[in-house]
């Protein structure tokens, strides 16, 4: 059985009090779930909660960003040793969002996971298409431009999120993202997570295809029972 990783990318929701809740809520679920490796990650604000209310679990937690330097003058920004501070074991690096709402690049986001595993955090940097480029047939192109500011490394694993499946409720077919993730894994080899629109109701097709290595959930993960089912899912794969 292989060893697979899913990650709860919550974004902009649940304040500290939502999230040490939902945790409360969660955790006697995948108490016994110890193959699998299981990841929260919540808004910066939620991080000292979440961290507090996963204390002697097996439950990690991450931030959602950070910034490559340790410290300087950077309003907004964090960094890899205050998200050590704070018990972050994990940081998601270059997700979609990131690339389209905040300016994130191929170059940035290399500098932030380069920074990152320096400071001895798991990466799960975050690459993908979006529907214009699929429909162009460029699909390897644009994976073959974002891993080039990558390098293999113990502490790395890859999100393949096709952007045209995030938060759209579509979702690539097994078949699809077994054909992305087979590339990806040809040009780098680290462990690959399918992210985009994943579900308790595609989950375990997903995740029984030997190139899927976990997922890396959005929306699903704030409801417990989705989650909790997506976890669940992971055990059977």
């Amino acid at each position: 059985m292989r060893k697979k990783l899913i990650a709860a990318n919550w974004k902009m929701h649940k304040t500290p009090e939502q999230a040490q809740a939902f945790v409360s809520a969660f955790l006697p679920h995948v108490w016994e779930h110890t193959r699998d490796e299981i990841v929260l990650c919540p808004a910066f604000v939620a991080l000292p909660a979440v961290v507090e209310a996963t204390r002697d679990s097996q439950i990690g937690v991450g931030g959602q960003d950070m910034f490559w330097e340790k410290e300087g003058a950077y309003t907004g920004a964090i960094s890899a040793p205050m998200l050590r501070a704070v018990g972050c074991s994990h940081v998601i690096i270059g997700h979609s969002e990131r690339r389209q709402y905040f300016g994130e690049t191929d170059e940035t986001v290399g500098k932030r996971v380069q920074a990152a595993l320096e400071a001895g955090l798991f990466v799960i940097a975050c690459i993908g298409e979006t529907e214009e480029e699929r429909e162009r047939n460029e699909t390897e192109d644009v994976l073959r431009r974002q891993l080039s500011v990558l390098a293999p490394d113990d502490n790395l694993v890859l999100a393949y999120e096709p952007v045209w499946a995030i938060g759209t409720g579509k979702t690539a077919t097994p078949e699809m993202a077994h054909e992305a993730h087979d590339f990806i894994k040809s040009q780098l080899d680290v462990p690959v997570l399918y992210g985009g629109s994943v579900k308790p109701e595609n989950a375990a097709e997903l995740l029984s295809r030997s190139s899927i290595d976990g997922a890396l959930v959005g929306g699903a993960s704030l409801d417990l029972e989705s989650f909790t089912a997506i976890c669940r899912a992971a055990i059977r794969s």
